[in-house]
């Protein structure tokens, strides 16, 4: 019978001079940003659908939008015309009354009917009876 062996080779089976690579960024032009940024400033455009539609993080691309947009001036910096102003006394005609929702059904003996839905002067209504009698 032969002699067992009593040492091991590990070579090439674990390799623990080489690290873990991470995965590399990815790098995305300038003329694909452009177009991405461009996509999500059309009416009625989600940036997260947009988004998605390019595997982009939303995020991302908010931060894209913002670098790309033109610059703004504080608003301190921005001239403001400034118009006078008088504060005039509450006028004394009163105040409007509350509208009123509801239903008023009137059957006249001619068997005429008038349905009133909210809020109708009793001048308007008082016509509309005298017309109907």
């Amino acid at each position: 019978m032969a002699e067992a062996a009593t040492e091991v080779s590990a070579i090439g089976l674990v390799d623990t001079t080489q690290r873990a690579r991470r995965p590399r960024r990815r790098q995305w032009t300038e003329g694909f940003k452009r177009q991405i940024v461009a996509e999500t400033l059309e009416p009625g455009a989600s940036v997260s659908i947009v988004a998605r539609r390019h595997d982009v993080n939303a995020n991302q691309l908010f931060k894209w939008r913002r670098e790309m947009a033109p610059e703004q001036p504080p608003a301190a910096e921005q001239s403001i015309t400034m118009l006078p102003v008088a504060i005039a006394p509450e006028a004394s005609e009163p105040r409007p009354r509350a509208r009123r929702s509801g239903t008023i059904e009137i059957t006249l003996a001619g068997g005429a009917r008038v349905c009133v839905r909210g809020e109708v002067s009793s001048e308007t209504l008082r016509q509309v009876i005298e017309l109907l009698r």
